[in-house]
């Protein structure tokens, strides 16, 4: 049987001290990251009067060229004399084809329309991944449109929660029943109008990050370092913390008092709540076991009438 070598301790304790000595001589300011063939980290070493930031970017950068077998220089020179940004009309002509087809079919004011300008609006506006996307889909799927109800829009983020895939898929949920719900092709129709809606809300979702990350994320290459790239996003990443904190109130709030603080209080969500939080962090019990359970108790408790 063949194997293949493989970076061990001592060789990553040699190559750091090697990337140590040559800092030292040539005076830079730096982190250093030894990374395996997979691109797993193995040691990490800020320098004295290298910056904040540095850590991160020396891990991306050593993960990058071992994952590609390119050193991150060559993607930098790629890129340097690239004008990436005059791609971007093409973009934003897939974007506004596929708007002024809806447009022309439903006007503006039609759903599907509508859809497509709330969800582009979501995926540009929006920092932090789903956790500080969802309360603003809320506001407007549940509060403003009214393409579903608040009891479904939990159940949408139990179950994109629940099952594979990122969290942000919950919108093609969100656009599913909203085009059910709104019966957007006639009552006979209902399926049809659901899985367009899906589609239309999940391409205009996932379309500009699409635009960004391929057009223009080469050039996050050059960036790092720089503080006027780095400061902002780490003012950004502070102000996400707080919106994921929001959200956690947010989903205490429509769980536990479904029908608003006059309604009946929820108990049993408590007391699942708990149990769960005992089995994963007490008794270091597996996610997807626990989430079963749950869903099993909560199953016989609907059965049972109970909740």
């Amino acid at each position: 049987m063949r194997t293949k070598p493989c970076l061990t301790s001592a060789d990553a304790h040699k190559m750091m001290a090697a990337c140590k000595a040559e800092a030292d001589k040539n005076n830079w300011k730096v982190s250093i990251a030894i990374v395996d063939d997979a691109g797993v980290l193995l040691l990490l070493e800020r320098l004295d009067g290298a910056g904040a930031t540095t850590p991160e970017v020396a891990h991306g950068k050593a993960r990058t060229a071992a994952l590609t077998k390119q050193p991150t220089k060559m993607w930098e020179e790629r890129v340097k004399d690239r004008p990436v940004f005059l791609n971007y009309p093409a973009g934003l002509a897939i974007w506004g084809g596929a708007m002024a087809l809806l447009v022309a079919n439903g006007g503006w004011e039609g759903t599907l329309t509508q859809m497509a300008w709330f969800f582009t609006k979501a995926a540009l506006l929006t920092f932090g991944g789903a956790y500080a996307v969802l309360p603003y889909v809320y506001q407007g799927a549940v509060d403003y449109y009214g393409w579903l109800t608040a009891p479904q829009m939990i159940d949408g983020l139990a179950l994109g929660e629940t099952t594979p895939g990122p969290l942000i898929m919950v919108v093609a949920f969100v656009g599913f029943v909203g085009g059910w719900t709104k019966a957007l092709f006639g009552p006979e129709a209902l399926f049809v109008a659901g899985a367009t809606a899906a589609t239309v809300v999940t391409f205009f979702t996932f379309l500009p990050s699409f635009i960004f990350i391929l057009l223009g994320g080469p050039l996050v290459e050059t960036t790092h370092g720089d503080l006027k790239f780095t400061a902002p996003l780490t003012g950004i990443t502070a102000a996400v913390v707080g919106v994921i904190v929001n959200l956690a109130v947010f989903f205490a709030y429509h769980v536990l008092w479904p029908h608003g603080f006059g309604g009946r209080f929820e108990w049993t969500a408590v007391v699942l709540g708990v149990a769960a939080g005992l089995a994963l962090f007490r008794f270091r019990a597996g996610i997807i076991p626990v989430i079963g359970a749950c869903g099993a108790v909560g199953l016989v408790l609907r059965l049972a009438g109970v909740v």
